[in-house]
């Protein structure tokens, strides 16, 4: 396992008044029900494409730990590939294929991290869900194919700027993130796509 990566991608986790306001009345869990996930078949703003058979083959693996209640994610993606409990802040409940989308329900803990989500997300944070797996990349014209080496590990909650790209991995070693991504932030913030569309 030492030549593969540990990969993320970002998506808007999306917060309706509405869910908003009921869940700041009730003192149960926080559900959100059928948020993209991720997606296959499309170039996200790092370049990288995981074709749709991986991605199908995945999530009807992550599925058992679904049933198992085991699909548990953290608040902010650890440099590892191991879940720590320590760090649990959701769990997802249920996960499906919808056409390229990988969708599903994310249920926020009662956990201390859980508790950080959910106060940040009931005060209009702007939050996300990022997938974290390990696999190769491969290169094919102007992108970077997953391989069917990719394994699915987990969903955590991120803050992020609103692209895909926010967090990069360097090239190279298992566990060693990007460390221009807090410039790379800025720089997304000041210029918007027109950053991360020129570094494709």
């Amino acid at each position: 396992m030492s030549n593969k990566l540990i990969l993320t991608e970002w998506y808007e986790l999306q917060l309706s008044q509405e869910v908003i306001e009921e869940a700041k009345t009730s003192s149960g869990p926080l559900i959100l029900k059928d948020r993209i996930l991720q997606r296959a078949n499309t170039k996200n703003f790092n370049g990288r494409v995981y074709p749709l058979p991986i991605m199908e083959r995945e999530v009807k693996k992550y599925n058992k730990l679904v049933q198992e209640r085991r699909a548990l994610g953290e608040l902010d993606h650890p440099d590892s590939p191991i879940v720590e409990l320590k760090n649990v802040a959701l769990l997802i409940t249920e996960i499906h294929m919808n056409g390229d989308e990988v969708r599903g329900t994310v249920e926020i803990l009662n956990t201390p991290p859980g508790n950080i989500l959910r106060n940040l997300a009931l005060q209009g944070v702007r939050l996300g869900v990022s997938s974290r797996g390990v696999g190769s990349l491969r290169q094919e014209g102007d992108g970077d194919y997953v391989e069917d080496d990719f394994e699915l590990i987990a969903f955590d909650a991120v803050s992020s700027p609103s692209t895909p790209g926010a967090y990069l991995v360097t090239e190279g070693k298992l566990n060693k993130v990007d460390k221009y991504n807090d410039l790379r932030s800025v720089l997304y913030d000041i210029n918007g796509e027109d950053y991360f569309g020129s570094q494709r």
